[in-house]
């Protein structure tokens, strides 16, 4: 009789911090996980252009767990796609996910293996499942439907333990107080309810596996990284008053709520279950929100047409102004858009104050997001959606992005009016790629930039357009500082400006799996998050597919394997 799986997820739980937290006697049920069984880290390669490389991004992590596949073998990057004929930008919060027809979820196991899947981030209701599917009830914006198979059990499960709190609530405004407090009581009921409802689905009949994710993790790291961490800039300026650290950690009480959830669950687990906990990508202090949402597209404007400038724009020969510890508007889109660039000083003041239904007028080619917001613009609260109407005038433009700096190239036969020859487009991503290089932090005077990499080899792969590769022919991989204001000596200075959301992703990610065969307090190899999927088959006894790029973690003695 083979042993059941029951796998949880914790969504951008960071390998660092859960370690430090352990090791303090915090988060005693992933302690005891990890002490009677094995653990490892989990990090992310890549090939661009053949080169194998270390993957930073972490938006396509969740499927390539889910799949076992890396992208470049299902062509999923991001939730964010480009479309050259229009200038287009598609991202959704619920249909901007993989779609599974290529490749199929790694539970999608037929009639042999009983399967309970609640709430996999990035996933959809999928056929060949045998048992019960549950997406989009809760989770940091899961990219799929709320829906379930069969369809009338997510309906039953809301009525009896009520809709997510956090579900496309969680928006990382981290000035704002009454919104962290709510968001802080939020994951408490979400964990909770979260734990009731696992219970409750294991008690519907036998199952094989048992898989489930904690979008919490996701929510708390975003948001309350600076009032935990001393690694954030902020952390000085917000954390270090006496109604803040009466309150205690916010983001550890969060993770105690997941830990508490998990003991909870695993009660109802049979005892012979093999448990399996993972992070297929952590979080640190945020520093991409504001580099490739912001400062690289006003970079880029301003190398588009010289000697302009759109937001934010200081001298280089002095030293920068403190961080913005108290943002005046109620949303982050208004506090970097009050900074477009604007010489009449009574406009500027009106700007900084005047309420959102004043600033729909565009400024320098550039639309206002309260405008995009009005026209349903899809990411009207990222800046870098904001120069998407001077896109068909640009040599080379930054896309939307949460993670890496994507620059696509206005190519001509690719873009519908693309201006950039074959000929030039080497020479204009070496010319950029110089550029953006030499961004440094205008506080510190660190370079910014860790590496460049191209994704395609020559313009006339470019012009194929591969819908494999990504939108992006150059990816930005930033060093890890968090920065508020920068410095080009091509460029000038942009910023201050105020900090987005306080904690942002990191590709690490970890693996503890405890069970029959596994010897307690082990540790294994590093993995990838492709290592997980075939690693919790092979638990299963169930057959790995061919086409998997990853590869079981440890291997175990499953007697009778099904099939």
């Amino acid at each position: 009789m083979k042993s059941p799986v029951i796998a949880i997820g914790l969504d951008a739980a960071d390998p660092v911090l859960l370690e430090k937290w352990m090791s303090q006697g915090h988060l005693k049920n992933l302690s005891r996980i990890r002490q009677q069984g094995t653990y490892s880290r989990l990090n992310n390669t890549v090939e661009y252009c053949g080169d194998p490389a270390e993957f930073s991004s972490t938006e396509p992590l969740w499927v390539a767990f889910a799949t076992g596949c890396r992208p470049s073998k299902t062509g999923f990057w991001d939730t964010v796609k480009f479309h050259p004929d229009g200038y287009e930008i598609v991202c959704d919060k619920v249909t901007s996910g993989y779609n599974f027809k290529e490749y199929a979820p790694f539970y999608a196991l037929g009639d042999p293996y009983r399967v309970v899947a609640f709430d996999v981030p990035v996933s959809t209701v999928v056929e060949n499942v045998n048992g019960l599917q549950i997406t989009g009830w809760g989770g940091h914006f899961p990219f799929s439907y709320s829906q379930s198979e069969p369809a009338d059990l997510l309906p039953s499960v809301v009525k009896k333990y009520g809709e997510n709190p956090i579900l496309h609530n969680d928006h990382g405004h981290w000035w704002d107080a009454n919104y962290l407090q709510w968001e802080q009581q939020a994951i408490t009921q979400s964990t909770s309810a979260r734990a009731k409802i696992c219970r409750d689905l294991m008690q519907q009949g036998p199952w094989d596996l048992f898989i489930t994710a904690f979008g919490d993790t996701h929510s708390a790291g975003h948001d309350m990284w600076h009032r935990s961490q001393p690694d954030h800039p902020l952390y000085p300026y917000d954390y270090k008053s006496k109604a803040a650290a009466k309150d205690g950690d916010p983001m550890l009480k969060a993770f105690e709520d997941v830990d508490r959830a998990i003991g909870e669950i695993l009660d109802a687990a049979p005892e012979d279950a093999y448990v399996v906990c993972f992070a297929v990508h952590g979080m640190g202090p945020n520093l991409t929100d504001m580099l490739s949402m912001m400062f690289l597209p006003e970079m880029l404007y301003r190398f588009n047409f010289p000697g302009k400038v759109a937001i934010a724009p200081a001298p280089l020969d002095q030293p920068p102004p403190p961080p913005i510890t108290h943002p005046i508007r109620n949303s982050w889109m208004g506090e970097v858009w009050r900074k477009c660039f604007e010489p009449n000083p009574l406009l500027r003041f009106l700007k900084t104050w005047a309420p959102s239904k004043f600033l729909r007028f565009n400024q320098h080619g550039l639309k206002s997001p309260f405008q995009l917001m009005d026209e349903g613009v899809n990411l009207c609260s990222i800046p870098a959606m904001w120069y998407s109407s001077l896109w068909p005038q640009m040599k080379a433009f930054a896309l939307p992005a949460f993670a890496d700096g994507h620059i696509r190239v206005n190519l001509k036969g690719r873009e519908q009016q693309g201006i950039v020859d074959l000929s030039e487009y080497d020479a204009l991503l070496d010319e950029i790629t110089t550029v953006v290089k030499r961004l440094r932090d205008a506080r510190t005077g660190e370079l910014l930039v860790r590496e460049v990499r191209r994704t395609r080899q020559s313009a006339q792969e470019a012009i194929a357009d591969d819908p494999k590769l990504p939108d992006a022919d150059l990816i930005v991989i930033w060093n890890e500082n968090p920065v508020d204001v920068i410095d080009s000596p091509d460029f000038g200075r942009i910023g201050p400006l105020t900090y987005f959301r306080p904690g942002g992703h990191r590709s690490r990610g970890f693996f503890m799996a405890k069970g029959p065969g596994i010897e307690p307090g082990t540790t294994i190899p590093e993995g990838e998050a492709v290592d997980v999927s075939p690693t919790i088959l092979e638990m299963l006894g169930a057959p790995i597919p061919e086409h998997f790029d990853g590869k079981p973690l440890l291997k175990v003695s499953v007697p009778n394997p099904v099939g």
